[in-house]
């Protein structure tokens, strides 16, 4: 901590008198270290979120027309290739392509 000095004028001769206590500001010593320790393990944490969802929208082929072989159009949701549902699917409509050689193939097996 700098010390204030003053200027006395010739002839005055008072001094002012030393304050005994200095205080320190600021975060010193275990707690510092723990500050330290704690933006360190949120720097990790947000290191491996982020490449975690990188990743799952690699596996997932996410893109901005959908996601793998299901795309998103004006009229609904197009499939392109072998799909498995996991849950029942309820569909107001379910239509082949209008190309005469590829059929709309539905299988369907209770477990």
């Amino acid at each position: 901590m700098v010390r204030e000095q003053y200027l006395t004028t010739q002839g005055c001769s008072l001094q002012r008198p030393e304050n005994q206590y200095v205080y320190k500001i600021g975060i010193y010593g275990w707690r510092k270290r723990c500050l330290y320790l704690f933006v360190l393990l949120l720097l990790i944490i947000l290191v491996v979120n982020f490449a975690l969802t990188i990743w799952i929208l690699k596996v997932m082929w996410f893109s901005t027309d959908g996601m793998g072989y299901l795309r998103v159009t004006e009229n609904g949701l197009r499939l392109e290739g072998e799909s498995e549902f996991l849950f029942p699917l309820y569909a107001k409509e379910i239509r082949s392509r209008t190309v005469c050689s590829s059929n709309l193939v539905w299988n369907s097996s209770e477990v």
